[in-house]
């Protein structure tokens, strides 16, 4: 298909350029699509806002604050704090690698972090650009105090806001876990990257920023350090990834000037998220190199915002295909009104 001509597209498969794996997309809709929450769900009451244990009245100054910022007035803006239901546990001291029959099975060692902004109402779209960039700068001081934990070889960051998005409470929150393997998404990420690079000898996700930067149709956001965009192989509709223009490989390494641009196209995308298409469930996560010692050069870190757009039937189940409904260029177009 050429790239200067619109064409009609009723069913069109794409392949990923880092995993290698394909997405179908369907006939576009031809009405607006309105993947919010549920209507019919409960709104909180004010009785279940007394009841939020990370609101101010209900949270406990605990001994366990890994991270607490303040403010002028000396209340606190953001705290961090260990999981109280943790997925990984920091007792145990060695990971006790053996085998189960066939399997190979280790002990849960790691740290699991919660996150938590003052204000219960505001979330990153209503927030100041600075408390975006606070929150950055949380996520990049409990990565750099982790990252040499004994153990750990990845530290996954990450933001479920709804409860189809695994939210279990509303309160703004976000979650750090540094954990002894590299979880499977990351670890295709990274080999198609190194694959990309041995055989082109360039970052494979260079070459896509520079090929949306020149097509421009699938760009949700730029300033002087990021770019946001629908990617072209977007596998839920209006998925998005904010990438550095630059070509860095470690998010620990972050700088401040860097974190406030990064707190920009934050904002301006979870914001269109919000108010262009009804405020649906989503998840946002990093993707970085790994913390395990070795070198990641060719990877190129990013955010990564899946909205809660899709669900998976019999043919992704059974194939590992996902099915969008939603063309990445009407995506962006829809994120950009």
């Amino acid at each position: 298909m050429s790239n200067n001509k619109k064409e009609k597209i009723f069913s069109q498969l794409r392949k990923d350029l880092v995993s290698g794996t394909w997405v179908i997309y369907s006939t576009e809709r031809k009405k607006r699509p309105d993947f919010s929450k549920e209507k019919a769900a409960k709104k909180e009451s004010a009785e279940d806002l007394k009841k939020c244990p990370f609101c101010k009245e209900n949270i406990l100054d605990q001994e366990k604050d890994l991270l607490v910022y303040l403010k002028k007035n000396k209340d606190w803006s953001l705290k961090v704090f260990p999981n109280k239901f943790p997925a990984l546990c920091a007792n145990y001291k060695n990971i006790n690698n053996r085998e189960h029959g066939p399997f190979e099975v280790i002990d849960g060692v790691g740290h699991h972090e919660v996150l938590v902004t003052e204000d219960h109402q505001k979330d990153i779209p209503e927030m100041e650009i600075e408390r975006v960039a606070e929150v950055i700068d949380a996520y990049q001081d409990r990565y750099l105090a982790l990252m040499n934990k004994r153990h750990i070889k990845y530290i996954s960051i990450f933001k479920n806001y709804g409860c189809e998005a695994g939210a279990s409470l509303k309160h703004p929150h976000s979650q750090i876990m540094a954990m002894p393997v590299i979880d499977p998404d990351v670890f295709r990420s990274l080999s198609g990257s190194e694959n990309y690079y041995k055989s082109h000898l360039e970052c494979v996700h260079c070459v896509m920023i520079e090929w949306e930067k020149e097509s421009g149709k699938r760009i949700i956001f730029e300033n002087e350090e990021f770019v946001a965009v629908c990617p072209f192989v977007s596998r839920v509709p209006f998925e998005m990834r904010i990438y550095p223009k630059r070509h860095l490989s470690y998010f620990e390494r972050i700088t401040d000037e860097q974190k406030i641009k990064l707190a920009e196209a934050m904002k301006f995308c979870l914001s269109k998220l919000k108010k262009n298409l009804n405020d649906p469930a989503y998840n946002l996560f990093l993707h970085t190199a790994p913390c395990n010692g070795q070198a990641y050069d060719h990877y190129h870190w990013h955010f990564e915002i899946f909205p809660k757009t899709n669900i998976w039937a019999g043919l992704e189940l059974s194939t590992g295909i996902e099915v969008c409904s939603v063309i990445p260029e009407r995506g962006a177009e829809m994120l950009r009104e």
